[in-house]
């Protein structure tokens, strides 16, 4: 989100603060937010606008009323009347949802939180504190309770990997696509924002010479603040694509990836996220892979899949994913069929010989 769109999400009038203060601190905001939050911040804030218009027909209020965020949270959770249903689709009809259906638990707290926030900023009691909106939400995430649905319909393991980086092809283009699928994948499934987020200055190749290694240096993560994220290692064929990518694109500086144009040459700007998915989409599709076999979160979950497959121990692999809960990165090493998972083998595996004692003659 460019930061005309984040003053415009975030310049709300604080109470008690002269106009001078509020824009002082709506530019702290802005600065000490990351992208991705703003640009959810702002969608967040033009869909629960949106909704009170519809059921209410008014703008909102700050402070909101308890009853404006309990029909909110009724409304969005479980089975609705007619009325809901109605306001529902014209929300539909205005590309703000999918479909009439609840969302998922896991939306309807991000858009309270961002409502919640918002009070915050302006200095506001929040209505979603009221003992009543908390039990409702509380029962109505028990009523909603469901397995977590995967990102990605499938996991990008190595032989998917494999078959589109063979899809590349020759050019530039097939130099960048399997630099980027391989960095991606590579230093423990990235997310679409940090790979396009990626800058020259951040890749250092001084190793690479004499020892083939790549290091990253990501500014922060969904997982890691702002320059707290440890350096992350390439090397063997993923440091060499990052490498080839440089050498033949002529990066010295800016981002590390990049548009190309239709006449071949490199452009200055920076690759988006929407750039990375388009680039995931056309490989997949040109290894023979259906629509929608994969989305980018493929490479995050295909990462854990294959080192959980190849019996890689799961502290190893966060290091590299930076999750921060054991317990999410186990779902994808939980969904190793068990029938190839490594440890099955373990009787009939032969034992390795015992090392001499120290002393034996």
């Amino acid at each position: 989100m460019s930061e005309v769109a984040a003053a415009g999400a975030l310049s709300l009038p604080v109470a008690g603060l002269p106009a001078e203060d509020a824009a002082a601190l709506t530019e702290l905001y802005i600065r000490g937010t990351a992208p991705n939050t703003l640009r959810a911040y702002e969608r967040d804030l033009a869909y629960i606008a949106a909704w009170k218009q519809e059921a209410f027909g008014a703008a909102l209020a700050w402070p909101e009323s308890e009853a404006v965020a309990l029909r909110f949270v009724l409304e969005h959770t479980g089975d609705a009347g007619p009325a809901a249903q109605a306001v529902a689709g014209a929300l539909v009809a205005r590309g703000l949802r999918r479909d009439t259906a609840p969302p998922s638990p896991a939306t309807l707290d991000r858009r309270i939180a961002t409502w919640r926030a918002f009070h915050r900023m302006r200095n506001l009691p929040s209505p979603f504190e009221a003992p009543l909106i908390a039990q409702a939400r509380a029962r109505g995430r028990r009523a909603q309770a469901r397995r977590p649905q995967r990102r990605s319909a499938n996991p990008i393991t190595r032989p998917v990997l494999e078959a589109m980086l063979a899809a590349c092809g020759p050019g530039l283009r097939g130099l960048r696509d399997r630099a980027v699928l391989m960095l991606g994948w590579a230093s423990g499934g990235r997310r679409r924002s940090e790979i396009s987020g990626l800058m020259r200055e951040d890749v250092d190749i001084s190793e690479f010479d004499a020892k083939g290694l790549v290091w990253l240096s990501l500014l922060e993560t969904k997982t890691t603040g702002r320059g707290a994220t440890p350096r992350l290692v390439l090397k063997g064929r993923a440091a060499r694509a990052v490498v080839a990518w440089i050498d033949a694109a002529g990066v010295t500086g800016g981002p590390l990836f990049r548009p190309i144009s239709k006449s071949g040459r490199v452009l200055e700007r920076r690759l988006s996220p929407d750039g990375v998915r388009a680039i995931l989409r056309l490989r997949l599709a040109r290894a023979g892979f259906p629509p929608g076999f994969a989305s980018a979160h493929g490479l995050r979950s295909g990462f854990l899949t294959q080192a959980a497959l190849d019996g890689a121990p799961i502290q190893a692999a966060m290091r590299l994913s930076l999750h921060r809960s054991m317990a999410q990165a186990q779902r994808y090493y939980d969904d190793v069929d068990i029938a190839v998972n490594p440890a099955t083998d373990l009787l009939d595996r032969p034992a390795k010989p015992a090392a001499a004692k120290r002393g034996d003659g």
